[in-house]
């Protein structure tokens, strides 16, 4: 990412993308407990605008609580450094990674007295399922399982967590496929290797909840309330493979893929073959209101204004904010 990025937040500096380091010998580095959160920016009218930015935030403070991280910097510090960041790369698109990691020298897997830094870049935004996503995408069922939350919680954005999703996504790709659906420990329908699963049938929209082990995605909790919005009823449950088979319509929604229809599920097509009409309908909509074209969704878009002062670190910690 620091190979793309022309200034990289660090600790209150913006430093040079190709600067922008940390010791091969840091915890987060070795044993992944490090928490983080992708975050896009758009062009709007009124100018450059960050994707629910506040609702970011707050869930990189709470991963950061769930392990143990106190983070050094409150709420609105982290908003404003996300900011400032944007505004020095000056690119939109763009795809915006804070990251909380201790990256001092440290091992030990119990180590928890190193220093806890804050990182945030920048970058070109990409069609993460590839540029024609947004007519279809090919996926299929993973032999690797979603983990269980007992075991590691996932409702937690964690550097570790994301194993298992490189796993899926590897073995789909050597197959020729864009993404990969992984299943819960039940066997159930749970998510993409980055995204949120949904699926229609007889005009109402299902999505797996949180008992199969999901990430509560943000943009998830977008499409629900523009599914609403749009008169549509919404159903969260346990989705066994047959149901999406034999569904209308099936899509995915996270902050680097958007919203990509999938067209076909290992050999099956889904529906027709080609992205439904209230998938098309909830597109539409996500894609006028990230331009800032709807204004009942003004209250999501975060402008980019610059600021001034730097950013310096604080004695408060996560959640107190």
């Amino acid at each position: 990412m620091a190979a793309e990025a022309k200034k990289v937040w660090m600790d209150g500096k913006l430093v040079d993308g190709a600067d922008a380091k940390v010791h091969v010998l840091s915890h987060t580095l070795h044993y992944g407990v490090g928490v983080f959160e992708g975050i896009r920016c758009y062009d709007t009218p009124r100018g450059p605008a960050i994707f629910r930015l506040e609702e970011h935030v707050a869930r990189l403070l709470a991963s950061a609580r769930v392990y143990r991280m106190p983070s050094p910097y409150s709420h609105e510090q982290i908003c404003r450094a996300i900011v400032d960041t944007q505004a020095a790369n000056g690119i939109t698109p763009s795809y915006i990674r804070p990251i909380l990691y201790r990256g001092e020298p440290a091992l030990g897997v119990k180590n928890q007295k190193g220093k806890v830094s804050l990182a945030v870049a920048a970058i070109p935004a990409k069609k993460y399922l590839g540029e024609s996503s947004d007519s279809g995408v090919r996926a299929k069922i993973s032999p690797f399982r979603k983990f269980h939350s007992d075991s590691i919680p996932s409702f937690a954005k964690t550097c570790g967590n994301y194993i298992n999703s490189y796993l899926a996504g590897i073995d789909a790709a050597e197959d020729g496929y864009e993404e990969a659906i992984l299943l819960d420990h039940n066997g159930f329908l749970a998510e993409g290797t980055g995204e949120n699963l949904f699926l229609v049938r007889d005009g109402v929209l299902y999505t797996p909840g949180p008992e199969s082990d999901i990430l509560l995605g943000i943009t998830r909790a977008s499409v629900i309330e523009i599914a609403n919005d749009l008169g549509l009823k919404v159903v969260e449950k346990l989705l066994t493979v047959n149901e999406l088979l034999v569904a209308e319509e099936a899509f995915f929604s996270g902050t680097y893929a958007e919203i990509a229809p999938i067209r076909e599920v290992g050999h099956y097509p889904i529906g027709t073959g080609k992205p439904g009409r209230l998938t098309r309908d909830i597109q539409d909509v996500f894609y006028k209101l990230v331009r800032g074209e709807e204004p009942r969704y003004a209250k999501w878009l975060h402008p980019v204004t610059t600021t001034a002062a730097p950013v310096a670190r604080t004695a408060r910690r996560a959640g107190t904010a």
